[in-house]
């Protein structure tokens, strides 16, 4: 088809139909090594014939292939463009907007820190528009054991015993005065692609504002942004379930 043969009417239905094919792709989750015509039109909202189709069309190019039992599943291409992702990857592109996000809702200092042997180093932060606030430098390094994101570190990279199975029973860490006398924090873990852990999520302050029933308060908060971030860094869309 020409340029001259795509008439509106055409160029919208080719639109709808990439966008279906897209979401094909997208119902595939870190858990779903396969999925049958049925679940595929369940989690797209597709006709199942208008899914065959499409499956059909995205396998010719090796995005789908078909097992033998008629269930469907990634291919080479797919994996392709997954790998492409992660190696263009650039993690302040997409921590940065969380992180302000977070500062911006909770009042407080929001970081990000990764593993690093036996540190924990200070990736990205945004500072809290408070006068009175906990201050790291990006780049720091911090000892593990010490202070709500290293535990969470520690915790999810399966350091064995307490407080650490406690850590991943509740999925956070509340800290007070434990690294700095006047400091608190609260601290949840970020995934990547197949579950890795990529690092911890943080907000921290002056023990005197985060008490040990504000950092309750800030749970939530806290599990959102990192579950937000983690979705981020799988490539996955933002708002899309985990």
């Amino acid at each position: 088809m020409t340029n001259d043969d795509m008439t509106p009417e055409a160029g919208d239905a080719g639109v709808v139909a990439v966008r279906r094919a897209m979401r094909i792709l997208e119902a595939f989750g870190v858990d779903d090594a396969f999925l049958s015509l049925a679940e595929l039109s369940r989690r797209t909202g597709c006709h199942r014939s208008t899914v065959l189709r499409l499956a059909r069309t995205l396998a010719m190019d090796d995005y789908l292939a078909q097992r033998p039992d008629g269930t469907w599943r990634l291919a080479r291409a797919a994996g392709w463009l997954g790998a492409c992702y992660q190696a263009t990857f650039n993690i302040a592109e997409v921590v940065q907007p969380i992180l302000r996000e977070l500062s911006a809702a909770t009042g407080e200092s929001a970081t990000f820190y990764v593993r690093e042997g036996k540190q924990r180093i200070c990736m990205a932060r945004v500072e809290g528009p408070k006068s009175i606030r906990h201050h790291v430098r990006v780049g720091a390094a911090l000892p593990l054991e010490l202070g709500s994101p290293g535990r969470v570190l520690l915790a999810f990279s399966g350091e064995p015993g307490e407080p650490y199975e406690s850590v991943r029973r509740a999925g956070y860490m509340m800290s007070l005065g434990e690294r700095e006398a006047e400091v608190s924090s609260i601290s949840a873990p970020v995934y990547g692609i197949n579950w890795t852990l990529q690092g911890a999520l943080c907000i921290s302050g002056p023990i005197s504002r985060l008490t040990e029933s504000v950092l309750l308060e800030l749970k939530e908060p806290i599990l959102a942004a990192a579950s937000r971030l983690s979705r981020s860094m799988m490539g996955a869309r933002q708002g899309q379930a985990a």
